[in-house]
């Protein structure tokens, strides 16, 4: 099975109010520094796990397109040398509008990144300003327009369901998003996460989450309207044309293996000298605290964590369910998840779910209340 690479770069210009991902300030980290750390993490997986290519990359973040190109090269170069990049691999980096300009995207181009996928957002001004965003509506549109000059592949996300938010208003900017014509569309509903700046203001009464039919409608309507503009829905959150999906993510849902890079950085590995065990390893947050980690031992690892078979396979439900292809229940062998017959049939019969040759899949109902679904197989 292939096996991808995750590199995290913590910085961004500004942290958006709802964002609980392990981001900081982008203080002038220093690219020759950093690119030596990225290396020495490389390497120190490299020697612990099988070689096979790297079909995908993915540059997350933070915002990594803050990262100098030439240090963007120079991490792809260390993977090939120590891991080997598969021919037509897929190297997908993140970027924000406001933050690229037609060289810097040329750039990144040159370093051998296909895919760029742009946080949009919102096209309402209004709206960027709430969910704390630095571009504009029309600065979206014209940085996705450069984009579609220089890389093969544009995507970018949108969120929706946001407080007083009304369905004509998401359905103008869902026609916006499909008029731009992306190959790729992220649509994720505004969720309020703990210690965040959105979630202290719904504390204090000053934020209101629209009601769940409101929100049932609004996932609807992204669904219909991606369906009718020529999109698969593939995955909850996800819409792609033809042929292009993103690889690096559907790989990680049906159960591939992935390195983790960079500060905060999830993975999922088997090494070498324990083959039948998958970890789980999760790196340092604190920039600083990853870079002394690498340097003194070569890894970024603050755990590492062997998965039991259990856990192993209520990931691949967790994942494959989220899926419109559904999961092959052929995964779940020998992993001690054994699912009740008499739930599954059940949840058919309740038309949420539909089990053909084997594989269990959400049906449209049964993925408005995929939650509910996997609560009740697992418990």
């Amino acid at each position: 099975m292939s096996y991808g690479v995750y590199v995290h770069w913590p910085f961004c210009a500004s942290i958006c109010p709802y964002c609980d991902f392990n981001v900081h300030l982008d203080r002038g980290a220093d690219p020759v520094l950093w690119g030596d750390a990225f290396e020495r993490e490389i390497r120190s997986y490299a020697a612990r796990i099988e070689r096979r290519p790297v079909e995908t990359v993915f540059f997350g973040g933070g915002t990594p397109s803050l990262m100098p190109p030439r240090l963007v090269a120079d991490i792809l170069h260390a993977i090939d040398a120590a891991l080997g990049l598969a021919d037509g691999a897929e190297i997908n980096l993140e970027a924000n509008p406001a933050d690229v300009d037609l060289g810097d995207m040329q750039g990144l181009r040159a370093a051998g990144v296909t895919r760029l996928s742009l946080g949009i957002q919102s096209f309402e001004d209004q709206e960027l300003a709430f969910l704390g965003r630095t571009h504009s509506g029309a600065e979206a549109v014209a940085g996705f327009e450069l984009a579609r000059q220089v890389f093969p592949t544009v995507s970018f996300d949108m969120i929706y369901a946001l407080p007083g938010q009304t369905e004509a208003g998401w359905a103008q900017n869902l026609q916006q998003a499909l008029a731009l014509a992306p190959d790729h569309l992220s649509a994720y509903q505004l969720t309020i996460e703990p210690r965040t700046p959105f979630f202290k203001l719904q504390k204090l009464g000053r934020l209101v989450e629209p009601d769940e039919d409101r929100q049932v409608a609004l996932f609807e309507m992204t669904h219909q309207t991606c369906l009718a503009g020529g999109y698969e829905h593939y995955e909850v959150s996800n819409f792609a044309r033809a042929g292009q999906v993103c690889r690096h993510n559907l790989n990680i849902w049906r159960g591939a293996d992935y390195i983790g890079l960079g500060p905060g950085a999830h993975g999922r590995i088997t090494f070498r000298d324990k083959p039948c065990i998958r970890q789980a390893g999760l790196n340092h947050k604190k920039p600083e605290a990853w870079l002394a980690a690498v340097r003194e031992k070569g890894t970024g690892l603050a755990t590492l964590t062997p998965l039991t078979p259990q856990e192993c396979g209520e990931e691949a439900l967790l994942f494959g369910l989220r899926l419109t292809e559904g999961l092959d229940l052929s995964r779940l062998e020998g992993t001690g998840l054994g699912l009740d017959g008499g739930k599954v049939s059940d949840l058919c019969a309740a038309g949420l779910c539909e089990l053909q040759n084997n594989v269990l899949r959400l049906t449209d109902g049964g993925r408005l209340v995929l939650n509910g679904v996997l609560g009740a197989l697992l418990s």
